[in-house]
């Protein structure tokens, strides 16, 4: 082909591209799917300063997954400040193995009562590098319809197998497990749906992975830090153990106030990631600063202070579904921070989120495909750092926004 004709095919592909981005833009806008960012110009507790236009205002925030209030605890900001270096300057096997991930990694281990852990930088990160690890061609991955997105693409790259049994059904999973007897088989759940905020069947799930001779991975994202002993998690809350759940997921965006992830449990399977999980051998480490933070903020989720937050953190909760339940406001049977109001149509949870932003409040609207087709809801969260005045504040614009909608 001369120069003129590829010259005239790259013009047609590149037309192609922006035909297809213009056609996919013009769908979510007249499908109300738009997403839009906001800028937070300061932070008080639960208050934030959101920039609006040119002008800004301050919200009290209910869509946050600070469930403990520690993102700014002042002993987890003394430590990130403490700390000499923002940047790790490389992977954690070449030379972006600080002192500080190292004594993360080892307070993790501690604190929940397992052999190792090995740090990420995020728990996307993680999910993939656990389902790339373990599995390939010829093995199954069977997980529930709901499980977080990193799950999924996890199990999509790995190249395996991939099955969904239908939400929190144990026994379907047994009998994706039966169906497909060859190869490695993993069985994947989150431990709190972050969408629906109820707690997966944790022990029925592990007996069907025993008798199918499966690994049962959980991704405790919503869990750690709030349930169990000591927020040991979902996991230990269920009276499971290693020999049950021998690799679960822990993140520090949630309750621990911070970012990044961890991956615990069996030694021998930490290890294998350690030597063979992509997303862990080729990418920067985590900022030292970050794990120092994070190590401040376990400190304290395992202290007395933690069981006083997570005291509070249930408090808010029932006060919440109470004062819902009085006022007419029909939610999920979910007793976990997460709250979500179910709204259907993408347009309604738009205006009404819109209603509850002008009355004071930030509640995100979530819409498909982040949830199913036809469940738009408002996604409210709790934190052990709001006052009792503000979950009825709340509640009370919520129900006069639904009243005028």
């Amino acid at each position: 082909m001369r120069a003129g004709g590829r010259l005239r095919l790259r013009l047609r592909m590149r037309s192609r591209l922006s035909e297809r981005i213009a056609a996919l833009h013009a769908q979510r806008e007249s499908a109300h799917r738009q997403r839009f960012r906001r800028t937070v110009l300061r932070r008080e507790g639960v208050r934030c300063e959101v920039l609006d236009g040119s002008q800004s205002r301050w919200l009290l925030n209910f869509c946050s997954n600070d469930y403990l209030g520690l993102s700014q605890h002042p002993r987890v900001l003394a430590a990130l400040r403490k700390a000499d270096s923002a940047g790790s300057t490389a992977s954690h096997l070449v030379c972006g193995h600080d002192a500080q991930h190292a004594a993360l990694e080892e307070a993790l281990a501690d604190w929940l009562q397992l052999p190792r852990a090995l740090l990420f930088g995020s728990g996307y990160m993680a999910n993939l590098a656990v389902l790339q690890a373990l599995l390939g061609t010829g093995d199954l991955c069977v997980q529930d319809k709901l499980n977080h997105a990193s799950l999924i693409d996890g199990a999509r790259l790995a190249g395996c197998t991939f099955k969904r049994y239908p939400h929190a059904d144990a026994a379907a999973a047994g009998r994706q497990l039966v169906a497909h007897p060859e190869g490695v088989a993993v069985l994947a759940s989150d431990g709190v749906f972050s969408m629906d905020g109820d707690v997966a069947p944790l022990p029925a799930l592990a007996a069907e992975a025993k008798r199918h001779e499966a690994l049962l991975y959980v991704d405790d994202a919503h869990g750690i830090g709030v349930m169990g002993a000591f927020g040991r998690g979902s996991v230990d809350a269920a009276g499971l153990t290693v020999d049950d759940v021998p690799l679960r997921l822990v993140t520090f965006g949630k309750a621990l106030g911070g970012a990044g992830a961890a991956l615990v449990g069996d030694a021998d399977l930490i290890e294998h990631l350690l030597q063979t999980a992509r997303p862990g051998i080729y990418t920067t480490a985590l900022p030292p600063a970050q794990a120092a933070a994070t190590l401040a903020a376990l400190m304290i989720v395992r202290s007395e202070e933690g069981d006083a937050l997570r005291h509070r953190l249930r408090d808010n909760i029932t006060r919440f579904r109470v004062g819902a339940e009085a006022r007419g406001l029909s939610l999920r049977s979910s007793q976990t921070a997460i709250q979500p109001l179910l709204v259907g149509a993408d347009a309604e949870a738009i205006a009404l989120s819109a209603a509850l932003e002008q009355r004071g409040y930030w509640v995100a609207a979530i819409r498909p495909p982040t949830v199913p087709e036809h469940s738009a809801r408002l996604r409210i969260t709790v934190s052990a750092a709001h006052a009792s005045e503000q979950i009825d504040g709340v509640l009370d614009a919520l129900t006069e926004a639904n009243a005028v909608r």
